[in-house]
C-alpha cells in the first residue's frame, strides 16, 4: 500500500468512528427522553423502591372515584383489567378525567403500596369529531 491508500484508510476509519460515536450519543439522548408508563400488572410483578418516581398508566376503575369532603384531595383506582393500584392525588383534575377512561399519573408508591400522584394526565380519545357532526351521528343512530 502506498501513502494515498493509507490516508484514505485513515480517513474512512475516522469518519466511521465519528459516525458511530454520533449515533451512540443520539440514541443515549433519546433514551433519556422517553416517557413510558408502568401498568398495575408491572407494579405487581416488580418491586420498586419507595422513592422511585414513575408514571402509572391505565384506566380509571368505574365507581372508584372518591373526593375528599374538604380540600382538593381525590382517591381513585387505576386498573389494566388484570390488577389494580389505588391512587391518591391532591389538586385539580383535568377536564377530560372520567371513570372508565385512560389516565396517566406521575408520582411514587408509599409504604401501603398506594400510588401518591404529583400530576394526573387524562388520555383523550383519538377520534376527534366536531360537535355538529357528533350531534348528527347521534340523531341518525336514534332514528
Amino acid at each position: 500500500m502506498n501513502k494515498i491508500h493509507h490516508r484514505r484508510l485513515y480517513f474512512i476509519t475516522f469518519i466511521a468512528i465519528g459516525v458511530a460515536i454520533g449515533t451512540a450519543l443520539i440514541l443515549y439522548a433519546l433514551k433519556q427522553n422517553i416517557n413510558v408508563f408502568i401498568t398495575p400488572t408491572q407494579i405487581e410483578a416488580s418491586h420498586f423502591p419507595r422513592d422511585y418516581h414513575f408514571r402509572l398508566g391505565g384506566m380509571v376503575k368505574k365507581g372508584s372515584l372518591v373526593r375528599d369532603a374538604r380540600g382538593l384531595g381525590v382517591r381513585f383506582t387505576v386498573t389494566d383489567l388484570k390488577h389494580e393500584t389505588p391512587v391518591y392525588y391532591v389538586g385539580v383534575l383535568p377536564d377530560l378525567f372520567r371513570e372508565g377512561k385512560g389516565v396517566i399519573a406521575e408520582g411514587h408508591l408509599d409504604v401501603q403500596n398506594r400510588f401518591i400522584a404529583t400530576q394526573v394526565l387524562a388520555k383523550h380519545d383519538e377520534n376527534y369529531m366536531p360537535k355538529n357532526i357528533a350531534k348528527e351521528l347521534k340523531q341518525n343512530a336514534r332514528g
